[in-house]
């Protein structure tokens, strides 16, 4: 299996591509409002330096959210689009799961402004707490509930450092049968604000 590993979702872009389950090409750098201008040149680039093509890819994986509203919608765009165009399969995770820490309960967070996080816990493949937003306080109390439980992310809001995870290799774990899109039209972006009635 060639998979192209996309994320758009935060504040950086993470670009990469596996062959027969290693991870053979990575990109990962802070892109903020940059997302749409620099993912599709990466792709370009990727296939550039490996030699491949488009017409090589037998799957593709693609972070949905939460997280920026603008950077979720455009990895997700472009995955629909090799999916669809090239038929092949398509797979989704969460972008909080794509920060899982190996081997460890990793509270994943991501500022989502205003004085309140997105939250999901993780113990490998388990979800101990399924995507959520809480406020900034009630994400810190989580170490509280979760012994010996570390912090991922973007954590500057909440003046706490991520442990090392790869989003790359996260992502790329995600190609299960569960996370296979079976309608690809249909693939919408996940905005927690909206399922929670705030902006």
């Amino acid at each position: 299996m060639t998979a192209l590993l996309l994320d758009s979702s935060s504040s950086n872009l993470t670009v990469a591509l596996s062959v027969q389950g290693e991870i053979i090409y990575e990109v990962e750098y802070e892109a903020w409002q940059r997302q749409s201008e620099l993912l599709t040149w990466e792709i370009n680039q990727l296939f550039q330096k490996t030699k491949l093509t488009a017409q090589d890819l037998t799957a593709i994986v693609v972070s949905v959210g939460p997280g920026s509203y603008t950077g979720v919608r455009i990895a997700v765009s472009v995955a629909k689009t090799f999916s669809y165009a090239l038929k092949i399969p398509l797979y989704k995770t969460s972008s909080l799961q794509a920060m899982r820490v190996p081997n460890k309960i990793t509270i994943a967070v991501l500022d989502a402004r205003g004085g309140r996080s997105y939250v999901g816990v993780y113990k490998d493949d388990a979800t101990l707490l399924a995507d959520t937003i809480l406020t900034n306080e009630e994400t810190l109390n989580l170490v509280n509930k979760y012994e010996n439980a570390v912090f991922s992310g973007e954590l500057t809001h909440l003046k706490r450092e991520s442990e090392p995870f790869n989003r790359a290799l996260n992502l790329l774990h995600a190609i299960q049968e569960t996370n296979k899109v079976n309608d690809v039209k249909k693939l919408k972006p996940v905005y927690l604000k909206e399922q929670y009635g705030q902006k």
